[in-house]
């Protein structure tokens, strides 16, 4: 395959933090601490990006407001950016999340991105009086208006949920011409429709779910096709594609630490689902055997193993996207304890990011000149040590025997 064709290989990583915290006896206090702690570390390591969720019931995916934790996340690292994982715009009067945005942009100084979303919980749309059936509807509505406002127009719309009039941005973007935006996208192709319709970058974070990996390579096409519709310009090195993980040094070890955790995690699925008993929540080696095989519908399904394992993960995705991606998102999941889960952390920046950035390339090839020249410059370095030794010998005030 020549360059031109050669498909783009992921060279960004990333977290995807919703978060999930399936242990309903732990302290919701110490989690979000725990979840800043986590933020940090990844900066530590060079990972490039977080993004954070917003959700609003439910219990064990705790951040109510992705701004106000990114603030916080902000003021503990140093290089790392933030995003709203997504923003959920149905929610949200248009202006002024468009107005905290901004605000998030000026004091990270160009560290925070904005995904958004239509809002993935049925039971947090229920609560606010929201139609789920229209909630990708609103989505487009706000979408629209945040691009106009974040651009630096004047908006005046009256919408059965909004009513703006000359509404304008205080304070413009940190970022020029604006802050980085991503709109999320599952298995349908509203999401990358209204990407490709803006511009904007595409936030695949069911991926690993068997129908969005079978969408992914029809959805980007959707994004182009509508790019090119509406005058824009789309690049697969902005499309993120999320999907669970978690090393160590062996498979076997790999799933010992997350089997209980993945069990709690499918005992909490099964229960806000209200599905009643369901076989792959009955014993910690189903719930571990059905996230590996079939998933756990956004969850996806887990990679449980080696940076191998990761690796050729990733590298399936590339082939399934049909062209491939710049970013790639590991999805948090806390299903080991706290120190396996830093050494998963470690061990994917530790071999699988430098797999996809050839960071080692020039070392083989350093290693591999050395071999193939070593009689060029061996027989040298022998010999001067040789002479340096007799010269020893002669030299004023040395012993002669």
């Amino acid at each position: 395959m020549s360059d031109a064709t050669a498909p783009v290989l992921p060279t960004r990583f990333g977290v995807f933090l919703a978060p999930f915290h399936g242990d309903y006896g732990a302290s919701p206090t110490l989690m979000l601490r725990r979840d800043l702690e986590l933020v940090d570390h990844l900066d530590t390591l060079g990972y490039e990006e977080v993004w954070v969720g917003e959700h609003h019931s439910a219990g064990w995916e705790t951040i109510g407001s992705p701004e106000v934790f990114i603030a916080a996340a902000a003021e503990r690292t140093k290089r790392i950016r933030l995003g709203t994982g997504v923003s959920s715009v149905p929610y949200h009067n248009p202006l002024l999340l468009a107005d905290r945005m901004c605000q998030l942009d000026h004091q990270t100084m160009g560290r925070v991105m904005f995904g958004v979303g239509p809002g993935q919980l049925p039971s947090d749309a229920y609560m606010m009086g929201i139609d789920g059936a229209r909630q990708r509807h609103m989505l487009a509505e706000g979408l629209d208006v945040l691009v106009r406002l974040l651009s630096g127009e004047v908006v005046t719309e009256k919408t059965d949920w909004y009513d703006l009039r000359d509404a304008r941005l205080q304070i413009n973007s940190f970022t020029q011409p604006h802050l980085e935006m991503a709109v999320a996208s599952a298995v349908t192709p509203f999401g990358a429709r209204l990407a490709g319709r803006y511009g904007l970058g595409l936030l695949s974070f069911a991926a690993s779910v068997p129908a969005g990996y079978n969408a992914l390579h029809s959805n980007w096409g959707v994004c182009e096709a509508s790019a090119t519709e509406h005058g824009q310009v789309v690049d697969r090195r902005n499309w993120r594609i999320v999907a669970p993980i978690h090393l160590a040094p062996t498979r076997e070890q790999a799933e010992a630490e997350v089997r209980d955790g993945v069990f709690q995690f499918a005992k909490v699925l099964e229960k806000y689902q209200a599905m009643g008993p369901v076989e792959w929540a009955e014993s910690p080696e189903a719930a571990l055997h059905h996230w590996r095989d079939n998933g756990f519908t956004a969850f996806g399904m887990g990679v449980i193993g080696t940076p191998d394992d990761a690796i050729a993960r990733i590298e399936d995705f590339v082939a399934q996207s049909g062209g491939g991606f710049g970013n790639f998102l590991i999805l948090a999941h806390n299903t080991a304890d706290w120190s396996a889960t830093l050494r998963s952390y470690d061990l994917f920046a530790r071999y699988v990011v430098p797999h996809f950035r050839r960071a080692n390339a020039s070392r083989h090839a350093s290693l591999d000149w050395c071999h193939d020249n070593a009689q060029a410059y061996f027989p040298g370095m022998i010999k001067s040590i040789e002479e340096a030794s007799g010269a020893a010998h002669h030299l004023p005030g040395m012993p002669t025997n």
